[in-house]
């Protein structure tokens, strides 16, 4: 509860903010209305030529569309921008104001920056998801739905875990500024499913960039494509990875010099 509340904090902290630049909100519904047309003009060229790609009907591709842009905007509300802040931090030396709190550092590292016109995205995957699945009508369960839910949590905890790994990097190279940047460069190949690229490309996209977990396993899931050891992979990812990135957090912060050092 004590970091619910935490959050609740940051986010009206987050509104407070940002309703002095309402430009901003004009800013995303456009950069949000641009993506999204170029997402669907994409799917209407390759369609206009195929019945399928990769085996994937454009009811299932359009459900890819709505996953990558809800968990890109989820992303981008909270985990990238606090944590785009906590490498700030390190190389300013200021990240001591947040480890002598008397609350897990690591937690608040991760919520403190709240980016919050980013609901945009949130709004737009989420409608589109709702017109894929309308469009696949019955061919979606009870099991589909729990299959989709698990593995949307999971990849959303692979994500973060990635992310948090990345960016406590900063404690030893300080100039890692654009990680992030070319962690989302990455994450733009998830508007496909990753089956389509070769093999080498697939590897990356599922092992060391784990973007294939974060989208197309969860379409899978609700489209009825996803195999048990495929989310049985995920969760077990999604257990073991946290806790390596818990661990190299530990590990950064023992080497981290600040101002107070």
């Amino acid at each position: 509860m004590t970091y619910l509340r935490l959050l609740w904090i940051h986010l009206r902290l987050g509104i407070l903010n940002e309703l002095q630049y309402r430009t901003n909100l004009v800013l995303q519904l456009i950069q949000s209305a641009v993506g999204l047309v170029t997402a669907l003009l994409g799917l209407g060229i390759v369609f206009s030529k195929t019945d399928t790609l990769g085996g994937w009907l454009p009811a299932e591709m359009l459900a890819i569309v709505g996953v990558y842009t809800l968990v890109s905007g989820l992303t981008q509300l909270v985990v990238r921008p606090s944590l785009q802040r906590f490498m700030e931090d390190i190389r300013l030396g200021t990240l001591d104001f947040t480890l002598t709190k008397p609350v897990d550092a690591q937690a608040l590292v991760s919520m403190r920056q709240i980016e919050v016109w980013k609901l945009v995205d949130v709004v737009v995957g989420l409608v589109v998801l709702g017109v894929a699945v309308t469009q696949l009508g019955a061919s979606i369960g009870a099991t589909e739905a729990l299959a989709f839910v698990v593995a949307l949590l999971a990849g959303a905890t692979i994500i973060y875990s990635f992310l948090l790994i990345l960016a406590t990097c900063a404690f030893w190279w300080v100039r890692l500024d654009n990680i992030l940047n070319i962690f989302q460069s990455m994450y733009e190949a998830g508007r496909w499913p990753i089956g389509i690229y070769p093999p080498w490309l697939r590897y990356v996209l599922t092992f060391l960039v784990p973007v294939g977990f974060a989208i197309t396993v969860p379409t899978e899931g609700l489209v009825g494509r996803l195999t048990s050891p495929t989310l049985v992979g995920a969760i077990a990812l999604a257990i073991a990875l946290p806790l390596i990135a818990r661990a190299f957090w530990k590990f950064g912060v023992r080497h981290y010099s600040g101002a107070s050092a």
